[in-house]
């Protein structure tokens, strides 16, 4: 599993609870955006055709628009391999002791931050949207002691559950 890589140096005892990505409507979103992305050289291209049908029998205007086109999906196949690469490597593990929040911030930057259990002050959810209320996804803002203040769960499926897991993990037992 790609999380173990992350946690590669647990504590002692210490058990995974919970791995969570982003929601899969995110990156079904991404996907269509790139999609309709690109379509847009063959409207161009069908444009420039049905206006300006004489522009193409010039020698040199058919091979400048299959190299911007071609720069052009090229450009939008890093961002949409960017975009993938965003979604699969943000991920949230929570464990029995802690939350390790690990961040992709570009193709050669990464952060790792997490929160002991026992420095969490606040956990809070958010739903707001349309399709984010239909499909139950959202955000979980746990507030730390810390030098780093907030940890944001962004876009995880059921933020409700995930932040009523944490509750009761961060709750301390009264002894009986």
């Amino acid at each position: 599993m790609l999380a173990l890589y992350y946690f590669a140096a647990p504590l002692p005892g210490e058990k995974v609870i919970k791995v969570i990505h982003r929601d899969v409507f995110i990156v079904l979103k991404r996907i269509l955006f790139f999609i309709l992305l690109l379509l847009i050289p063959v409207i161009v291209t069908a444009m420039i055709n049905f206006l300006f049908p004489a522009l193409i029998e010039v020698m040199w205007v058919w091979p400048a628009l299959v190299l911007a086109s071609s720069a052009y999906l090229l450009f939008i196949w890093l961002l949409f391999f960017f975009s993938l690469i965003d979604y699969i490597l943000d991920v949230w593990i929570i464990t029995d002791q802690r939350i390790i929040d690990v961040r992709q911030k570009g193709f050669f930057s990464r952060s790792v931050s997490e929160v002991r259990h026992d420095h969490i002050q606040d956990i809070s959810s958010e739903i707001s949207g349309f399709f984010p209320t239909i499909l139950k996804y959202g955000n979980v803002i746990v507030q730390s002691a810390g030098e780093q203040n907030k940890l944001f769960f962004e876009e995880v499926p059921n933020p409700e559950s995930i932040r009523d897991m944490l509750m009761k993990m961060t709750t301390p037992k009264k002894n009986v």
